[in-house]
Parts: structure tokens; sequence; C-alpha cells
């Protein structure tokens, strides 16, 4: 498999998507009684806290000197 950088902000989107898609589905199932509006709104607020990362990151690698890291070696 090939190797590729650490992005928080795709990690974030991602837990924000299952953990709505959890709660909808638990609620479809009635296991969990959902709370409508504010698992409605943890999609938006999940993905602008993605969005931030992602905003902060880019400029935080912007004002670093860009390195390349040494190669991995094969097993």
């Amino acid at each position: 498999m090939k190797r590729h950088r650490f992005e928080p902000a795709r990690l974030i989107a991602g837990l924000t998507a299952l953990t709505v898609g959890t709660g909808y589905g638990l609620d479809a199932l009635g296991r969990w009684e959902a709370p409508g509006l504010w698992l409605f709104l943890a999609l938006p607020a999940g993905l602008l806290l993605s969005g931030l990362t992602a905003a902060f990151r880019t400029t935080a690698r912007r004002d670093t000197p860009h390195t390349e890291a040494p190669p991995l070696p094969h097993p």
C-alpha cells in the first residue's frame, strides 16, 4: 500500500459523517432518540471545523521551509 501524509481535516470530516450517520441510523432503528436539531447541525459544524483545520494546516505549512522526508525502507 502506498504511504501518504496524514491529513487531519479529512479525519475530522470522516468522523463527523460517521457520527451523524450512526446517530440517524440508531434513530431509525429505534435504539436512540436523536435530538433532531443538534444532530442536524452537527454536520455543518464538523465540516466547518474540518475546513478551518485544513486552512490552518495549509497556512502553517506555507510558513515553514519544505523539506523532503527520507524514503521509507521496504520490508
